[in-house]
């Protein structure tokens, strides 16, 4: 095994063939030079035409392969390109089952592959990959469980593959500038944080479970062109659910949840997805997790929860984080301590409201925020330091305030003179013309060309900025998002396991048995990885 900084070298510079030479311990060493990259996309609607489409955007890509478990899926989303101006890719091979995919992923000749499954599926599709030498784009969250958390860091690792995980506001320039202001120090000490969400907008909550457990072992009939092999993966054995039935009572507050598991609404189970907090706080909590280099977390307790039940997330929950005091590495913190921080999570969405107003901290926790803005968003997150505050106003970054404690109300972090003197130390996805606050092009989320998508393909081909803080060309690459997957995923394991849960992460372990009996996913045979 190479060390890290090894590692992140090889990962840097992969494109133009560095990693060649050490073809007996990498499966890689594929020089790409001038050609295109040959891409798989493995779930093909929904996220995941937004994920191969900005690819083939950026002229440094070509389709070499298609799956998805839903052919009809498949068949509009073939259509759907050509209307948009991809060409006739029905020639391009498809397969339903990953496992055929991978299979024939050599003959293929796949350099890359981007991965939009349900999250159950995501680790065993990266790491059978990954062992290939190919590159892989995964959709947030990286994987569904902690075992295959670790398994996927040191798969990647072993074999040097270039990683991204699909957390876009990682690219934009008010999320990398706010980093570096809050790296800087103006803050002052940091202790708490607060970070809150719109969803869940998928049904969750005891209504499904019972529904789910009202129909037994009876299933409906397999809709035509659905795989429904494939789409369970390693996942427990189960009979396919299609709709609820009118008149269901389930939490489902944007009355999207007409399909039982699929298409969209698997994320509210336990076997197939990881709630709220793990569709959205590897973007909501991107932010302070960069900006205070937040690493270990030793401990999450739920300390608020509704709908509580075995088979599907909560309909509303806070949770409660601490992480451990670390030693800063960039910035003008470099070298000195920083305090533990004790991070608050919260998500769910008040119903018998109107405005369907989503959980959020209390008004007493932020007065400066009612009167810059008269009301808190409905997403969003709240830094507090000794010596000020940020706040983020949107789920990726786009809208990053800071207020110092003498300043009266929140100012952008491109237009605050206290901002404006922290030195740039963060490569930018944009020139530095186009900054100041509006930037709807880069936080366009159905596919844009530059940004986290053509990062990965440039760190392919050995091109771009190597980034200190990830050891790598890709700015969401394992150096950045094992650790922060690590603190999402415990504290979903304490949304289904009452008390507080001590996490150790060395020895991969919780203090408690029951918790501990969450950590490694249920593996069907046939599908092991």
């Amino acid at each position: 095994m190479f060390s890290s900084s090894r590692r992140g070298f090889l990962r840097g510079l992969v494109g133009i063939g560095a990693a060649g030479a050490f073809a007996g311990c990498f499966s890689i060493g594929k020089s790409i030079g001038d050609r295109k990259i040959r891409l798989a996309a493995v779930g093909v609607g929904g996220k995941g035409y937004s994920d191969w489409t900005p690819m083939l955007k950026t002229g440094m890509a070509e389709m070499v392969a298609f799956c998805d478990a839903d052919r009809t899926i498949y068949e509009s989303c073939i259509a759907k390109a050509a209307k948009d101006g991809f060409g006739d890719l029905s020639k391009v091979p498809y397969y339903s089952d990953y496992r055929d995919l991978l299979a024939n992923a050599g003959a293929l000749g796949i350099d890359a592959m981007t991965i939009s499954t349900p999250d159950h599926v995501h680790a065993a599709v990266a790491i059978q990959a990954m062992k290939q030498g190919i590159h892989v784009y995964v959709q947030k969250p990286l994987v569904r469980t902690l075992w295959e958390l670790d398994y996927f860091n040191k798969t990647a690792k072993e074999y040097g593959v270039v990683v991204q995980m699909g957390n876009q506001g990682s690219s934009l320039d008010s999320m990398r500038r706010c980093t570096e202001v809050i790296q800087s120090g103006i803050l002052g000490e940091v202790k708490e944080v607060h970070v809150w969400t719109n969803r869940a907008v998928w049904p969750q909550g005891t209504g499904v479970a019972n529904y789910v457990k009202s129909r037994g072992d009876k299933g409906d009939p397999v809709r035509n062109g659905l795989d429904w092999n494939a789409w369970l993966g390693p996942a427990k054995d189960r009979p396919f659910l299609d709709k609820y039935p009118k008149g269901t009572k389930v939490y489902d507050p944007w009355k999207l949840g007409e399909n039982v598991y699929h298409a969209f609404t698997w994320r509210g189970f336990h076997d197939f997805g990881a709630g709220a907090f793990g569709d959205m706080a590897c973007h909501t909590m991107n932010l302070p997790f960069r900006g205070l280099e937040l690493a270990g977390v030793s401990d999450a307790e739920c300390i608020k929860i509704e709908q509580k039940n075995d088979i599907a997330y909560p309909s509303k929950s806070i949770v409660k984080l601490t992480y451990k005091a670390r030693k800063a590495k960039f910035g003008q913190n470099a070298g000195k301590t920083l305090a533990p921080v004790t991070l608050f999570w919260y998500d769910g969405y008040d119903e018998d409201k109107p405005a369907k107003s989503a959980m959020k901290p209390s008004a007493e926790i932020m007065p400066k925020v009612l009167a810059t803005y008269g009301e808190i968003p409905n997403t969003g997150c709240y830094i507090i330091g000794s010596e000020g505050a940020v706040l983020m106003r949107d789920d990726y970054g786009a809208k990053c305030d800071i207020a110092l404690n003498a300043d009266a109300k929140f100012i952008d972090v491109f237009k605050h003179p206290a901002a404006i003197a922290v030195a740039h130390a963060i490569p930018l996805c944009k020139a530095p013309a186009a900054e100041g606050g509006d930037q709807k092009s880069t936080v366009e989320m159905k596919g844009f060309a530059e940004g986290h998508y053509g990062e990965f393909l440039r760190a392919i081909k050995g091109i771009g900025p190597v980034y200190e803080q990830t050891n790598s060309r890709c700015f969401s690459d394992i150096e950045y998002c094992i650790p922060q997957m690590e603190g999402i995923l415990v504290g979903c394991v304490a949304q289904q396991v009452e008390g507080k849960h001590v996490w150790d992460s060395k020895s991969q372990s919780f203090g408690d048995a029951a918790a501990n009996a969450l950590v490694k996913p249920y593996i069907r045979k046939g599908f092991e990885f």
